[in-house]
């Protein structure tokens, strides 16, 4: 029989101290395990995740960095046995090399392949090795709308929240939530990494033939940072929204490539640091 998957929130024996003393008791923990990911059998990136839609985040993380410009770059997929993972969109053969490890198989060789070492963890996603300018040879300005109604805003944080079963059992996930124009979630992943979150979703996306996404808004948990920032405009997403704070080097970019940053996302308001134009209720 092939592997089970390993579960998103192991279970560990735990020590917990309260005012009544020290007792035994049980924890769940949110899964962390290195993702090895291959490029025609040659290694390319140790990636930090939790493991779970691993195909989508090998797609995305190879879109984000134009590796792949469309699915038809890629020729099939083998996947570790334990990932139990089919995609009909792509031919992907489980269970062929060794765990935890994605290898994706070109057409015709990458279009391009990454200058710098790839090397990721799941608390950093590009590490500020990639900057603003090189992000502009590879991807366009986003264009002007569509415009979205700032009404909508404040509740995408608790339904995001309301979506993260994992972190309901752990609270040590983050989470990346797709949303339509009226607020809908479409599509909910999480990880360890804000930015594998991201990955994922985008993955899912160009799996279901749906990027550009440029009817969608993007909700993050915790900050935003340049490496979310720089997925959004490369998946044609036009608004991205996070709970925390953005840096610096995230409002740079944002406005650059015309992109509706918002941060601070509250239940009574928000703040915005970039295209503000797309929001408005007329």
């Amino acid at each position: 029989m092939p592997p089970m998957a390993r579960p998103q929130a192991p279970p560990i024996g735990i020590r917990r101290w309260t005012s009544r003393g020290w007792m035994e008791a049980g924890d769940l923990v949110a899964a962390e395990e290195p993702l090895q990911l291959l490029l025609d059998g040659s290694p390319l990136s140790i990636v930090m995740r939790t493991p779970g839609h691993d195909l989508e985040l090998a797609l995305g993380l190879l879109w984000a960095e134009r590796v792949i410009t469309a699915l038809s770059d890629v020729a099939g997929v083998r996947i570790s046995a334990e990932a139990d993972e089919q995609e009909a969109a792509l031919e992907v053969d489980p269970g062929l090399i060794e765990s935890n490890q994605v290898d994706v198989h070109l057409r015709s060789g990458p279009t391009r392949r990454p200058e710098r070492s790839f090397l990721s963890s799941s608390a950093c996603g590009v590490c500020g090795a990639t900057t603003v300018e090189s992000l502009a040879l590879d991807f366009a300005r986003l264009p002007a709308g569509p415009k979205f109604d700032p009404a909508i805003l404040p509740s995408l944080a608790q339904r995001l929240r309301e979506g993260q079963a994992v972190f309901e059992q752990t609270g040590g996930l983050h989470a990346a939530g797709l949303f339509d124009t009226t607020g809908r979630l479409l599509l909910l992943r999480e990880d360890v990494g804000r930015h594998n979150a991201v990955d994922k979703v985008v993955g899912r996306r160009l799996l279901d033939g749906l990027l550009p996404a440029s009817e969608s808004i993007l909700a993050a948990s915790g900050r935003a940072g340049y490496e979310v920032v720089q997925k959004s405009v490369a998946a044609g997403i036009p608004v991205l929204v996070a709970v925390g704070a953005p840096s610096s080097l995230a409002v740079l970019t944002a406005r650059q490539f015309n992109l509706t940053l918002v941060g601070f996302l509250k239940r009574d308001g928000f703040n915005v640091y970039s295209g503000a134009e797309r929001l408005s209720s007329d």
